[in-house]
Parts: C-alpha cells; structure tokens; sequence
C-alpha cells in the first residue's frame, strides 16, 4: 500500500497515453514529453505497483492484465482530478459556492434584504444562509466559525477583540410611536425626560436596542417604565402602531410604516454604528469580499 500511495497523477496520464495510442514515441508526442522521460516515467508507475502495464513484443504494445485492472481506475483518477479543478476554478470566479452572512434584525428589517437581492442577482450560484441575531450571538456565530460574515452593532466597549469589524453606517435613532395617536410633544424633537411618565415596548433580553434604550434612560434619571417586553424588530413596531407604548428604534425600520412616527431625539440624541464583522484569523473568501463589495455599493446610494 505504501508504494501505491507514491503515484503521480504525471504518471497515470504518461500510462492512458500509451494505453490509447499503443505506441510510446506517439504517446510521447501527445503528452508533449521526450520518448525517454515517459518511458521512465511508465517504468516507474511499473516499478510502484510491483508489475509490469505493458506487454513490448516486436514494436507492438499492449496492455498486461495488471494494465487492463489500472486503465478505468487511471480514467476515474483523472476524470475525478479535472472536475475538481473545475469545481474549484468555480468557486474561485464565484460561479458556485456558500456565504453564510448574519445580521440584527432591525438591519434584516431595513438595508439587509436589499443587499442580499443585489448580491444574488451578482452571484446566483452563491448560495446564501442568513442568520439573524443580536450582535453578542452574531459574535460568537464568527468566533464559533458558523458565520463568514455579519452587520453587528458596534458596543459601546468596543468588539470582541478576535474579530476584525469595519464601520459601515452610523444610523441615528428616533422614538416611534402610533400615528393614530397624538403626537408625543409639539417640538420637531424629543428629550429623553420627556418620556419618563410614558409606556415604552421593551425588546427581549440581549437585544442591542434593549440596552441602548435603557442605558440612555437611566442617564437622564429614571427607569423606563415597560408596558410590554421580550419582541424582535417586527413585534415591537406592531405592538407601538397598536398604541402599546413609544419605543426607540432605528430611523431605517419606519420607512414604508405610514402607521409610525417618528421623532428626532433632542441633541446630543442617540446613534449606533453598524460594522461589518469577521473573524481576524480566518482570511475572508472570495464569495466573503464580494458581498463586501456589494454592500458598501448600497450603502453609498442611501
């Protein structure tokens, strides 16, 4: 077994040379060699599996028993090494392949489905797997190696030192409330004391916007008062469109929600910055860069 292991895929198309022309100096002007170098080359595939492949008797030459058992194993071998090449020369021109990227949901909700469009419009044969998360799970996605790629909210102590993160967007956020309802104050914005005495929907427990909101409250004094808690993005925006509370949300998530508004937060308001995310020790793909590519393209147009 061990000298079988020492074939060379040189060696196998040398033998399927001469199998096919039945003659070593026409063998040797298909391969594009010396006669003498794919002759030795023959000898030593012999010498390897310890028999000989050639019957030479008289300038004819044919195949020895040993010869006609490797002839359909040196096709498959070599069939097999050419449709990887192939599959790989795919890969690489982003012809085929998988992305698997990640996202919160308010982005999912937001700038991510128009990425996601135009980069299988690009690239239809990369298949795509989308998870969506908050950022903390998103992170530790990349870190666990599920992820090639996600938008996360950037932290207010930074990222996780093991990713490399590059900033895309800083979005400004707004308090949305239902716009079946009074508006909340007659300024063109709102000061976060001002909703001290109001009933907010809470997101669910390690949602970036859980803490931001919360966080920004009791930097002006209070608790917020919670009259409803533990959705995503699409259950908290139904809850406040049917009058439930005010929450504080990205500026992105209220277009196309004529049952929202939406308020400037009184400077110096509040923001998030979103970053495109990756793991530092693992070099990004191919398929990784272009969607890179794609997304900042979009950013660009917003």
């Amino acid at each position: 077994m061990e000298r079988v292991d020492r074939l060379t895929l040189q060696q196998l198309r040398y033998f399927l040379a001469v199998a096919d022309t039945k003659h070593f100096t026409k063998a040797a002007e298909q391969a594009g060699v010396a006669q003498p170098s794919l002759s030795k080359q023959v000898q030593s595939l012999e010498t390897e599996l310890g028999t000989p492949l050639f019957s030479r008797v008289r300038g004819n030459v044919t195949l020895t028993p040993a010869g006609e058992v490797l002839l359909p194993i040196a096709r498959r071998i070599l069939a097999d090494v050419d449709t990887a090449h192939h599959e790989v020369a795919e890969l690489v021109g982003l012809r085929r392949g998988r992305l698997r990227v990640g996202a919160t949901p308010s982005l999912c909700a937001s700038v991510f489905a128009d990425v996601l469009s135009r980069f299988h419009k690009a690239y239809p044969g990369i298949r795509l797997l989308v998870e969506e998360g908050g950022s903390r799970d998103l992170s530790r996605s990349l870190l666990r190696g599920d992820l090639d790629l996600a938008l996360i909210i950037v932290p207010p102590e930074g990222p996780d030192p093991a990713l490399t993160t590059r900033v895309v967007l800083r979005e400004d956020l707004l308090v949305a409330s239902a716009a079946s309802l009074p508006p909340l104050v007659n300024r063109p914005t709102i000061r976060l004391i001002d909703l001290r005495d109001r009933s907010m929907v809470m997101f669910r427990q390690g949602y970036d916007l859980r803490e931001t909101t919360i966080q920004a409250c009791r930097g002006v004094g209070y608790e917020p008062r919670l009259a409803v808690e533990g959705g995503e993005m699409d259950a908290v925006l139904r809850f406040v469109e049917a009058g439930l509370g005010v929450a504080i949300v990205p500026s992105m998530v209220l277009a196309n929600r004529p049952a929202l508004r939406g308020i400037p937060i009184a400077p110096p308001g509040l923001s998030r910055t979103v970053a495109l995310a990756q793991r530092t020790d693992v070099p990004p793909t191919n398929a990784a860069r272009a969607f890179s590519d794609v997304l900042l393209a979009y950013l660009e147009t917003l």
